[in-house]
């Protein structure tokens, strides 16, 4: 008798980035959002997943750590995915005890992803030195690992301790992301997952190289084929007529920050919301039609919704998840 496949992951994406608002708009969607977060925990969602951004002007997170944690005290079995955090922009032992206690408050739910990021203007903007970037990134890496055995460790020429030490052992998940080579060697020398940040099967293949050249083990997560970003409604005309403008919104901004070289598994090139509509990078689609979606990825491939997506209104990103939680999901199940 064969098995039954197995459906994707289910991931809730929040970035809380939109047009810009007045700080009382910017609450009711933070507030909405750890809201939503405890609703997927308890309707069986897998993943809650957030990221890290700066010098954007228009909110789009730039404190997942801080975000993580209001997730993490709301919610008791989903897990929380940073991904990606930009390790060099963060002083390394601050960092190391802020992942250690978010560690110990989710009890491993949080898993971090380590990325150098793209933009020059997030290290201008925080002081640091992009074109020192991989060795800030080296250093960062280092000192978490060395400072979440518990033990005193060097650190810039002096003996330090980093307490309490973390919940998960052998430390708290920790992923290296990147699309480029160095940044496949970096986890295969440190022995760590590798996370592309696209279906980069090559990469992949380099990654195991490198690791059993340095006598290391690994594993990695590899994105699906294709990626897209979902937003759930009864009449999906209706839907793109009405709110494809806060989909477009994202998909412009992100598309501006990507140069002609970037490899990423979210990229546009639309101009309107009729050319975002027939790419299907971001989609809005009827329960069905989210069912056949997850039938087509099967168990290596994701769902991911994005309900405040752009700037998305909070009520019609309630719908979304409620249609997602009511009429998917059960179904996904069975």
């Amino acid at each position: 008798m064969s098995a039954a496949p197995s459906a994707p992951v289910t991931l809730l994406r929040f970035n809380l980035a939109g047009p810009p608002a007045a700080p009382g708009e910017l609450t009711a969607r933070y507030r909405a959002a750890i809201e939503m977060a405890r609703y997927a925990d308890t309707h069986g969602l897998d993943m809650i997943q957030t990221e890290e951004h700066h010098a954007t002007g228009n909110g789009w997170m730039p404190a997942p750590l801080a975000f993580a944690g209001a997730v993490l005290g709301a919610t008791r079995r989903i897990g929380v995915t940073v991904s990606a955090l930009i390790t060099p922009l963060h002083d390394p032992l601050r960092l190391a005890e802020d992942l250690a206690v978010l560690d110990l408050l989710g009890a491993g739910r949080l898993v971090t992803v380590a990325g150098l990021g793209y933009r020059p203007e997030e290290y201008a903007a925080h002081g640091k030195d992009w074109d020192a970037r991989g060795a800030l990134q080296d250093e960062a890496l280092a000192t978490l690992l060395a400072a979440w055995t518990g033990e005193p460790f060097t650190y810039r020429g002096r003996t330090v301790r980093v307490t309490p030490r973390p919940h998960s052992r052998p430390h708290p998940p920790l992923l290296v992301g990147g699309a480029s080579r160095p940044a496949a060697r970096r986890a295969a020398r440190l022995g760590l997952p590798f996370f592309p940040s696209a279906h980069l099967p090559e990469l992949e293949r380099y990654y195991h190289e490198r690791c059993a050249a340095h006598g290391t083990e690994g594993w990695v997560m590899q994105p699906p084929r294709r990626t897209c970003l979902l937003h759930l409604a009864e009449d999906p005309d209706r839907g793109w007529a009405e709110h494809g403008r806060h989909l477009l919104y994202e998909a412009r901004t992100y598309a501006s920050w990507q140069g002609a070289g970037a490899r990423s598994a979210v990229r546009s090139a639309a101009a309107d919301t009729a050319q975002l509509r027939a790419e299907g990078v971001y989609r809005i689609v009827t329960p069905d039609e989210c069912l056949r979606l997850a039938g087509e990825e099967g168990g290596g491939g994701a769902l991911i919704l994005h309900p405040l997506c752009g700037g998305m209104p909070v009520e019609e990103g309630w719908r979304s998840l409620r249609l997602f939680a009511e009429r998917v999901l059960p179904r996904l199940a069975g």
